[in-house]
């Protein structure tokens, strides 16, 4: 049943007001991957040449830490309980570019914490749109065993001839409402349209960075348990900075001289220092010196320091975050990125789940009553860990051989190979297999036609046929 006019204005402020609520904390995540996040100290009078410095102190590996999650999903199929073949709502994910959209779609929750996805019948099939929780809320009235939300506000702020006008869509289970606020004082919200999407559900799709019991408050993504140390390092990187500036080169003294005037009578400094330039003095007793520079190692060995915790907090192996690699083992290695790979499978379950809400939901809006009742088929996530081709092949092959495990369903395990790779191999395979037995079938009646041709003519006199 649709909702009044009203009725719909009303809801629609009270999750706007929701959103305002949760944005600051979301835009402290998006500047910290920016970069932008402020670390240093600013005294009040400091000189041009202290804040140019702290720009540059700024060592950011934030989206790093994202990065190595985000570029190990990849999904790769959707098939029922038992089958080969890809479902029919795979189709439809196709169709929507998902292949290149599930990138952001990952990137989002591993960043934020949250991301949806929102599917609406479209023509000729579902319409699968993502978004930031920085643009869509939605809310539950149970958030941790719902698995609908009961509202969802989807929000976009677009530029008119006559202003900036915001459009604000909300969802419930029957019907999509779009409405539309000018950016202005006095600015109300109108409801423009309403249509009905009959899917029953609330037709948003909640993607989570794992689950808490405690429900979504509670829900953090990678980026905000480090924001501390991502401070620490970048002090570290300032006063690394301050020091090369100022301390790094070696200040020299000189004794025995008295110092040049000015025309005022003041006293002037005698030399002026540069790597270029040499002190001379004529007097015999002067004498020359220099103070040590300041040893930079310990700031060097504090920000690495840094470095390793953000590596241990997030299960980062330090390698990808230090870049220091020496001679290690195929099993040094896989032991190394151990951490990451339970990460890695811990967020597929995750994702995973709600993909296959998403699909679900697909079918159900193409009209495919099996596909949304189907609640065991699962998608196919690619296998992205780094293994030795030769190793692997060799493990693939021991598995087909010596466990006697079909060489067809080993195909999906080697490294880097696609569902569009398998799938070719099959079709082949089959036609290999089909080609085969009718050259069986030629030969074989071929063998006979040569044997009654070869056989002796009969004997003269002899009834052959009976």
């Amino acid at each position: 049943m649709a909702l009044s006019e009203s009725d719909v204005v009303d809801r629609s402020r009270r999750l706007l007001k929701m959103r305002e609520q949760e944005q600051p904390r979301l835009r402290k995540i998006s500047a910290y991957m920016r970069g932008e996040a402020s670390s240093v100290y600013v005294p009040r009078g400091a000189r041009q040449e202290y804040k140019w410095l702290i720009k540059r102190a700024k060592v950011n590996i934030l989206p790093l830490v994202v990065t190595v999650v985000a570029q190990a999903l990849y999904v790769d199929g959707y098939r029922p309980a038992g089958g080969d073949e890809n479902a029919k709502a795979w189709e439809w994910w196709q169709a929507n570019r998902m292949d290149a959209r599930q990138h952001g779609l990952h990137r989002g929750t591993l960043k934020y914490g949250i991301s949806y996805a929102v599917v609406t019948p479209g023509k000729p099939g579902p319409v699968i749109a993502t978004r930031s929780p920085r643009r869509m809320t939605a809310f539950y009235l149970d958030p941790v065993d719902d698995e609908w939300p009961k509202y969802a506000i989807d929000e976009v702020v677009r530029n008119d001839l006559d202003g900036k006008v915001r459009i604000v869509r909300l969802y419930d289970d029957t019907h999509r409402y779009e409405l539309e606020e000018d950016i202005k004082p006095g600015g109300q919200l109108r409801l423009k349209k309403s249509e009905e999407h009959g899917l029953k559900v609330c037709p948003v799709v909640r993607y989570t960075n794992g689950d808490d019991l405690d429900g979504e408050d509670c829900i953090r993504g990678e980026v905000e348990p480090l924001f501390e140390m991502q401070d620490q390092l970048n002090s570290t990187t300032f006063n690394l900075l301050m020091a090369q500036q100022y301390a790094a080169f070696r200040q020299r003294w000189v004794t025995g001289m008295a110092p040049p005037l000015d025309a005022q009578g003041n006293p002037m400094e005698p030399f002026n220092a540069s790597v270029s330039r040499l002190w001379v003095a004529e007097d015999g007793d002067t004498k020359f010196g220099e103070f040590s520079q300041t040893d930079l190692s310990g700031y060097l060995k504090s920000a690495e320091e840094t470095i390793r915790h953000i590596a241990t907090v997030s299960q980062t192996p330090p390698h990808h975050l230090l870049g220091q690699m020496s001679n290690l083992s195929a099993e040094a290695l896989a032991a190394a990125e151990s951490g990451l790979q339970r990460k890695i499978a811990e967020r597929k379950s995750s994702f995973g789940e709600s993909h296959e809400q998403t699909l679900r939901l697909a079918s159900r809006a193409a009209g495919d009553k099996r596909g949304w009742e189907d609640l065991s088929a699962q998608v196919v996530w690619r296998d992205t860990e780094a293994r030795a081709l030769a190793s692997t092949v060799d493990a693939l092959g021991k598995l087909s051989s010596m466990l006697h495990v079909p060489a067809q369903e080993l195909w999906e395990r080697i490294p880097g190979v696609t569902q569009t790779d398998v799938i070719r191999w099959k079709a082949a395979a089959e036609r290999g297999d089909a080609e085969a037995q009718l050259n069986a079938i030629v030969d074989k009646q071929q063998a006979a036609a040569n044997a009654i041709e070869d056989a002796p003519p009969p004997p003269v006199g002899v009834n052959v046929g009976g």
